[in-house]
């Protein structure tokens, strides 16, 4: 007798024991098929965020960078006779790349001409060149929020859809030493966001997974790039499109201040 109940209180606990591994494998494959990842350290009981790397955009994000891309912009229109660009429809053009920010600032009968576009980019980067680092800081708390998320032991990245030379030298400019490891921007070999390849590129390089990594942007453009990567999305109201744009694209989180950051990645 002793021994069939002993049978049966083992077949009971595989019974429930496979019954757990199956309903946990169902809720991860469910979680896998509609894109949501557990970032949620269960085992911990403590709640914390499982991320290690942050990703950053740069204009609109960390610095308002706009009113040198647009002195930029209207210094080259100015030299090519074309009319000069409003703040607002400069910052309704930027965030897809520089050539498309040409295509949009230039005339609608110039803009579906490659060769003009061609000769209007490199006006353009002349300008440019000249007025890059008038974007000399970062945004109100955004220098201690990005040196106390350091201290926390978070990675911390920028990806742009800026050319990559002046992400570079803007990052180097106006974020402190040592916070930011990798700072990146478009490059021809790669394509640009929304595009995943280069944040799950980063993340490899970091080891991170891309449940790991929180891409953190002003605009639809990143919320869409972390998507498309399975990463975490926050969006900046401080920037270039608002919170409206934000949500309505499906923002994870969407913050009015950088410190906020803190109250997320603890």
């Amino acid at each position: 007798i002793f021994s069939t109940y002993k049978i049966l209180l083992f077949a009971d606990f595989f019974y429930f024991a496979a019954k757990n591994v199956v309903q946990f494998n169902i809720r991860a494959n469910i979680l896998t098929h509609f894109g949501i990842y557990d970032i949620i350290n269960e085992n911990s009981g403590n709640g914390k965020f499982m991320i290690k790397l942050l990703i950053f955009d740069l204009d609109g994000t960390l610095s308002d960078t706009l009113p040198s891309i647009r002195h930029a912009i209207n210094l080259a229109a100015r030299k090519a006779g074309y009319p000069e660009r409003t703040y607002d429809e400069v910052r309704a053009a930027i965030g897809d790349g520089v050539r498309m920010l040409i295509k949009k600032v230039l005339p609608e009968d110039r803009a579906s001409d490659e060769c003009a576009v061609d000769e209007h980019l490199a006006r353009y980067e002349e300008m440019y060149n000249k007025t890059y680092m008038e974007a000399d800081r970062m945004y109100d708390g955004m220098a201690e929020t990005l040196r106390e998320l350091s201290l926390r032991g978070y990675r911390i990245a920028v990806l742009s859809n800026k050319q990559d030379a002046y992400v570079k030298l803007i990052v180097e400019q106006i974020v402190e030493k040592g916070i930011v490891c990798l700072a990146m921007g478009q490059r021809k070999e790669y394509p640009r966001k929304p595009d995943p390849t280069v944040p799950l590129m980063i993340a490899e390089q970091f080891g991170a997974l891309p449940s790991e990594v929180a891409f953190i942007g002003d605009s639809e453009v990143d919320i869409m790039t972390a998507k498309n990567a399975k990463m975490i999305s926050v969006g900046c109201e401080w920037g270039y499109r608002g919170r409206e744009v934000l949500e309505s694209h499906g923002a994870d989180y969407v913050i009015s201040r950088p410190e906020e950051l803190l109250r997320i990645f603890e």
